[in-house]
């Protein structure tokens, strides 16, 4: 994990939006967990540097009852700074934090929709393997908080799998 250099990535995984199905009445369905990923761009300062610039499709959270149907999707534009603690020459783990500016978006069947964008705090942990010098692979835990912009709109926790191509 000694390198220096520009990267880029991708990841894939299952996002969870905490508090989505808290305090829904009773016969209502609620999914609170979809498939979400992400791209980025990043440059690795030093062995224990990084900074990356990503897009994170966070998928959708549903609920349904009484013949409606509601969606919230979220997307997130991210600037974080990664930690990094090498373990020998190919594995390291890595702590997350930065900011996002995200937008959630309503809707329905029943013709009601709305839209919340705003700024959080985002924050998460890692482990990465380094298969070869420009590729790396990526298990991650990651959190973005105040959704859309609005505490109420609660966080979106996400755990992920992914590579990143470094270019020398």
């Amino acid at each position: 994990m000694n390198m220096s250099a520009v990267y880029v990535g991708a990841t894939v995984g299952q996002s969870k939006f905490k508090d989505a199905c808290t305090g829904l009445t009773a016969g209502v369905s609620c999914d609170d967990q979809d498939t979400a990923w992400r791209i980025l761009a990043g440059y690795q300062f030093n062995p224990n540097f990084a900074a990356e610039l990503g897009y994170h499709n966070l998928g959708e959270t549903k609920a349904s009852g009484g013949g409606v149907n509601a969606s919230i999707k979220a997307t997130a534009w991210e600037l974080v700074g990664l930690g990094i603690l090498p373990l020998g020459n190919q594995f390291g783990v890595y702590g997350k934090l930065g900011v996002h500016h995200s937008e959630a978006k309503l809707n329905s069947n029943v013709g009601v929709t709305g839209e919340d964008s705003g700024n959080g705090l985002t924050f998460g942990a890692g482990v990465q393997f380094n298969v070869m010098p420009a590729l790396g692979l990526r298990a991650e835990w990651q959190r973005y908080r105040n959704l859309g912009g609005e505490s109420d709109n609660g966080d979106v926790d996400v755990i992920s799998i992914g590579g990143i191509w470094r270019f020398r």
